[in-house]
């Protein structure tokens, strides 16, 4: 495959903040089915873009490849086609191939739920945060780019529906913000289990409760609706929406860098 496509969506994974790595062939010896400069991207999932020769080389590099999304340190590693070696791979060829592997992971996500007064503060201060900003709300006159010029990624769609397919990872935060406890129980329930660093839900109390209990009745484990930051936010004594937007970014940003909750 062509280099300049492979660096095409490379660029936009970046952009989409979509983690990949690059896998590169730096160098070869004797008989493979690679060649010098052969790229690859691989995706969380596994799932690739071009080839480095395909067989139980490319199924090895796959595999070191999500390592070095999850650890993001690139590495080099060496490769024997040998079928007689112990370490070798087991291929007929027998040739050698080293192969470089990086990863390109953007900066954390904030997934702001809901899109009234509150959240449009919010979206300002986590992008001067070197957050990636996506804001979901049901209704396309408030989930726009008029009221969210700074947002990267406005999704105006059915709120269950949008988390379902939204990719949630351990780099992602969400603040659950809708204009409702009905519409803050759906949200919660699509993305109480997932693997996401921070939820916070905002309401009062009673409202809380409310909402954790009716979904510890449907079954969701207590021991993930427990990590949910509810009432979201430092308590920095401000109640305009500007004040509690800036209570949840300090929360987030306290949470980032390994501090617990109060």
């Amino acid at each position: 495959m062509d280099s300049k496509l492979i660096m095409q969506e490379l660029l936009r994974c970046l952009d989409q903040n979509r983690p990949v790595a690059l896998a590169t062939v730096v160098s070869t010896s004797g008989s493979t089915p690679s060649r010098a400069g052969s790229k690859m991207l691989i995706y969380e999932d596994g799932s690739i873009m071009g080839t480095v020769g395909g067989g139980c080389l490319e199924a090895a590099v796959i595999e070191e490849a999500r390592q070095v999304i999850k650890k993001g340190e690139p590495r080099y590693t060496y490769y024997s086609l040998d079928q007689d070696e112990a370490a070798g791979l087991g291929m007929a060829c027998g040739g050698e191939v080293t192969v470089f592997i990086d990863s390109f992971i953007s900066g954390p996500e904030l997934v702001i739920v809901g899109a009234g007064h509150i959240s449009q503060y919010l979206a300002r201060m986590a992008k001067m945060l070197d957050f990636y900003v996506t804001v979901i709300d049901d209704r396309e006159d408030f989930a726009s780019v008029e009221r969210f010029p700074e947002a990267d990624h406005l999704i105006a769609a059915n709120i269950a529906e949008a988390l379902e397919k939204l990719r949630i990872s351990e780099n992602t935060y969400l603040a659950i913000l809708t204009r409702g406890h009905k519409y803050d129980q759906i949200a919660l329930e699509k993305v109480a289990c997932s693997h996401a660093a921070y939820i916070g839900m905002v309401g009062s109390r009673n409202k809380i409760k409310t909402v954790l209990d009716n979904l510890k009745e449907k079954g969701l484990p207590s021991s993930d609706l427990d990590k949910v930051y509810a009432p979201i936010g430092l308590d920095l004594g401000g109640n305009t929406p500007a004040e509690i937007a800036l209570s949840i970014a300090a929360e987030i940003v306290k949470n980032r860098y390994g501090g617990g909750r109060d």
